[in-house]
């Protein structure tokens, strides 16, 4: 196996970006999001980011046509060419296609599909509880990395907070647009034999293990 085109799947708080980090320092692969490529092409002032702001700016969802085209001058650069770890791309089931028609144009394939599967109800207890301190920004967790006090920042006495985004409704929002845009691009990558499963519920050492078997498996079955 030459290369290695990995997309990165699962809920939000399933792990996703400490698992990328992973992955890029073990296998010397670019991570590439679709949140990066807006803000980098924004930034730059090119013709696309100049039209894909305009949607932003009004609150609209950037088209899938735009997100795809980005796609394909990133994955065109010179750190892409021995493989990838995407996040956030592709999205929908019309981008997955695409990105299928660009790497076949360039002699290249998906790997795999990574999902990191995590219950919507664990999903919602790791957002729900985080805390952030108002004075210096502190993180913390009421179950996994509690103050010791409740509400007060360790390190400055400051209030916690729960922000907008971390609220339970908004979580379950969030869960609903991800359910709605990825389930079906889970089930086209797994009637091709491509979707690998991960259990997120357990330990980030735990989940890069498995993934890293995982890679490990399709190398020995690509020499075979």
């Amino acid at each position: 196996m030459s290369e290695l085109n990995l997309i990165l799947f699962g809920p939000p708080g399933a792990g996703k970006g400490t698992q990328a980090d992973r992955l890029r320092s073990d296998f010397r692969l670019p991570f590439i999001s679709t949140g990066d490529m807006l803000r980098d092409n924004v930034k730059q002032g090119t013709d696309l980011g100049k039209q894909a702001q305009t949607y932003m700016e009004a609150g609209d969802l950037v088209p899938d046509d735009l997100i795809v085209a980005m796609a394909a001058e990133r994955l065109a650069a010179d750190d892409a060419k021995d493989g990838f770890i995407l996040d956030g791309f592709p999205r929908t089931l019309e981008q997955g296609k695409a990105l299928d028609e660009q790497l076949f144009d360039s002699g290249k394939r998906v790997t795999a599909a990574l999902l990191i599967d995590v219950p919507d109800a664990e999903v919602v207890r790791r957002i729900s509880g985080r805390r952030v301190c108002i004075k210096s920004g502190h993180n913390y967790h009421v179950d996994f990395d509690p103050p010791k006090n409740d509400g007060v920042c360790d390190q400055d006495g400051s209030r916690l907070i729960q922000r907008d985004d971390d609220k339970p409704e908004v979580v379950e929002n969030r869960l609903r647009v991800y359910h709605d845009q990825t389930e079906p691009l889970i089930e086209y990558y797994d009637e091709r034999g491509l979707m690998r499963r991960i259990d997120g519920t357990r330990s980030p050492a735990d989940v890069h293990d498995h993934i890293r078997a995982v890679i490990a498996t399709l190398r020995m079955e690509d020499d075979v």
